[in-house]
C-alpha cells in the first residue's frame, strides 16, 4: 500500500474489497456494469488482475481503478477484458481531488515495476451526469492519447430523420413478415448465426463463448438483452444489447444471407430504438466501426449504422509513460 497524497492506495484483494467495489459501481456517474467485479471475474483467469482501490483518511472506499497486467508486459491497462475502464467514484473526485488519486494510482504502479499505463476512457455518453475530471487528469500527468474509435450514436429525443434508403428497407422488412423476437430465451438459436456470420465476413469469433455469455445473463438480467429476428419460424439475425444506466449498446450485431435478403437488421435496430426509449435511456449506440486500433475507419459499415440516424461520438485511449518525467510531474502534483 501506498500513502502519496491525501489518498492511499492499496492492490484490489477480492475477499476484503470486492463488496465495497460493486456497491461504488452502483453509485458512480460513469459506471456500468462492465466495471463491477460481478462482471470481471466471468473470465480473471484470462488476466493478471492489477486493479488498485483507493481510500481516503477515514479509510473508506472512495475510488476503485479496474486494471491487469497487458500479457507478460510491464504494461497495464485499465481493464484488457473490458470495452472501457478508467477511474470509478461517486461523483465527489473532482478538479485537483481526481488528479491527486489518479497520481496515486499511477506512482503505485510505476513503484511495483510497470513502465506505462495504458487509460480506457469511459465515453462521456455513458455517464450520468458529466465525468471527465479524469480525462484532465491524464493530460495534467503527461499522458497522450494513442487511439480513438468512431461508434455511431443516436440521441433518441433528437433523432436525425433516417435515411431514404434505410425506411425504404424498413418498409421492405414489414412487408416480409418478419417476426421480432425480445429475450434473452433465443440465445441459443441466435448464437450460431453471430459465429457464421463472424467467420463469413470478418474471419473472427465472439469475444465472449456462448456458456460465457449464458454466465453473464444470468449475473446480468436486467443489462443484457436480446433482439432477433425470425423469418419462416427460423432466427437470422439479432442484436445482443449491453444496457448501461444511459445507454443501450449493440454488443454483438449478427445477421444470415438470408437475414440480409430481407432487411432484418433494419426491423431490429428500429425495434432496439424504439426499446431505447421505453427503458427511458437517452442513447442507443451501434458500437466502433474501427480497426487497427482506430487507424482504419471502415467507412461502409459506419454510414450504414449513421443512416439510422446517429451522429459520431469516439472511444478515446490513454496512454502515460511511467517514466522519471512522469515521476517528477507526479511528485509536484501530490506535493501541492
Amino acid at each position: 500500500m501506498t500513502h502519496p497524497g491525501k489518498f492511499s492506495v492499496a492492490r484490489f484483494d477480492a475477499t476484503r474489497d470486492s463488496e465495497g467495489w460493486d456497491a461504488l459501481c452502483r453509485t458512480a456517474p460513469m459506471a456500468t456494469f462492465l466495471h463491477t467485479r460481478a462482471f470481471l471475474s466471468y473470465h480473471g483467469d484470462r488476466f493478471a488482475d492489477e486493479s488498485r482501490v483507493v481510500r481516503d483518511e477515514r479509510n473508506q472506499i472512495i475510488a476503485v481503478f479496474p486494471a491487469a497486467r497487458a500479457g507478460q508486459s510491464d504494461v497495464v491497462t485499465s481493464h484488457p477484458g473490458a470495452t472501457y475502464g478508467g477511474l470509478v467514484h461517486a461523483g465527489n473526485l473532482l478538479g485537483t481531488d481526481a488528479l491527486q488519486a489518479l497520481a496515486s494510482i499511477a506512482r503505485d504502479y510505476r513503484q511495483a515495476g510497470f513502465s506505462c499505463l495504458r487509460y480506457k476512457l469511459t465515453p462521456h455518453i455513458y455517464h450520468r451526469w458529466p465525468a471527465e475530471d479524469d480525462q484532465y487528469a491524464l493530460w495534467r500527468l503527461g499522458a497522450t492519447c494513442y487511439r480513438c474509435d468512431l461508434s455511431s450514436t443516436i440521441d433518441v429525443a433528437t433523432r436525425r430523420e433516417p435515411s431514404s434508403r434505410r425506411r425504404r428497407a424498413l418498409r421492405s422488412a414489414q412487408s416480409a413478415g418478419i417476426t421480432v423476437i425480445d429475450g434473452t430465451a433465443n440465445l441459443e438459436a441466435f448464437w450460431p448465426v453471430l459465429v457464421g456470420n463472424l467467420a463469413d465476413r470478418h474471419e473472427a469469433k465472439p469475444v465472449h463463448s456462448l456458456e460465457e455469455m449464458q454466465l453473464l445473463m444470468a449475473r446480468f438480467p436486467e443489462e443484457i438483452g436480446l433482439l432477433s429476428a425470425r423469418i419462416d419460424g427460423k432466427t437470422e439475425a439479432g442484436i445482443l444489447l449491453f444496457n448501461a444506466p444511459n445507454v443501450c449498446h449493440a454488443q454483438y450485431i449478427a445477421c444470415s444471407t438470408v437475414g440480409r435478403e430481407h432487411n432484418a437488421l433494419d426491423a431490429l435496430f428500429e425495434a432496439a430504438i424504439q426499446q431505447t426509449r421505453t427503458l427511458d435511456r437517452r442513447y442507443f449506440d451501434f458500437g466502433i466501426s474501427n480497426e487497427n486500433e482506430g487507424r482504419h475507419l471502415n467507412t461502409g459499415l459506419y454510414t450504414f449504422k449513421s443512416e439510422f440516424g446517429g451522429g459520431g461520438s469516439v472511444h478515446r485511449f490513454y496512454e502515460l509513460a511511467l517514466d522519471d518525467a512522469f515521476q517528477a510531474r507526479c511528485d509536484a502534483i501530490l506535493s501541492a
